[in-house]
């Protein structure tokens, strides 16, 4: 059985910026006062992301429980903001229908976000009916590295289905394909989020899309991958 799984900022969905502001919302009600330092959102899970928000502040391991349970209601009173604001990348719906037709693949996600907020992003563009959230990994579960979630993946997968998966990672930037090479599965990178086509084809991705606009090509790099 193939197990695509998907992250979702820069590869499913642009959320129009609100899941960063999400977390500047959070970090405020935790620490009691704005941002004022800059971090890289890009291809980082939601622990990571908190971790260097509060690098450097005084009782950081205190805030850090608190920053990341303000993230989930900050984040879901933007989702109609989202909705409206985002948009769903070019060929997203019409991919996970034709794999979702096939009897031999389960699609999930994959995604540095808490579990909670990956199910606001893609429930704002009702794209929820494509994936099985129980086989998936989340930021929300305990990792040290991106690379961790793959395995967490296969396991929740193997034991809800009762057979043997093959995981295939979909993503956006190279700290995907570095998970990917890491957890020892095949990656597609799509040059549709964070990072550039040149910065994608130098991380050495199993194949690489512009886009997925081109359903055929699409179904033809993940399954082959």
């Amino acid at each position: 059985m193939l197990l695509v799984l998907w992250d979702v900022d820069g590869t499913l969905v642009d959320s129009a910026e609100h899941g960063r502001r999400a977390f500047e919302d959070a970090y405020r009600e935790a620490v009691g006062r704005p941002l004022e330092s800059s971090v890289d959102y890009a291809g980082r899970t939601d622990h990571q992301i908190a971790m260097a928000m509060l690098e450097g502040i005084d009782g950081a391991d205190e805030h850090l429980p608190r920053l990341l349970e303000e993230l989930v209601p900050a984040l879901e009173a933007r989702q109609e903001l989202i909705r409206r604001e985002g948009r769903v990348y070019p060929g997203v719906r019409e991919t996970l229908e034709a794999l979702g037709g096939r009897g031999d693949v389960r699609q999930s996600l994959l995604t540095g976000n808490l579990e909670a907020n990956a199910a606001i992003k893609i429930g704002a563009f009702a794209l929820e009916r494509h994936f099985d959230f129980e086989l998936g990994a989340y930021g929300s579960d305990p990792h040290e590295r991106r690379s961790d979630l793959v395995a967490i993946a296969r396991e929740r997968a193997e034991a809800k289905l009762g057979q043997r998966v093959e995981p295939v990672l979909v993503g956006d930037t190279p700290r995907d394909v570095q998970a990917a090479r890491e957890a020892g599965v095949p990656v597609v990178a799509v040059a549709t989020g964070f990072s550039a086509e040149e910065a994608l084809r130098q991380a050495q991705p199993d194949a690489l899309l512009r886009d997925l606009s081109n359903t055929g090509r699409a179904i033809e790099a993940i399954t082959s991958a």
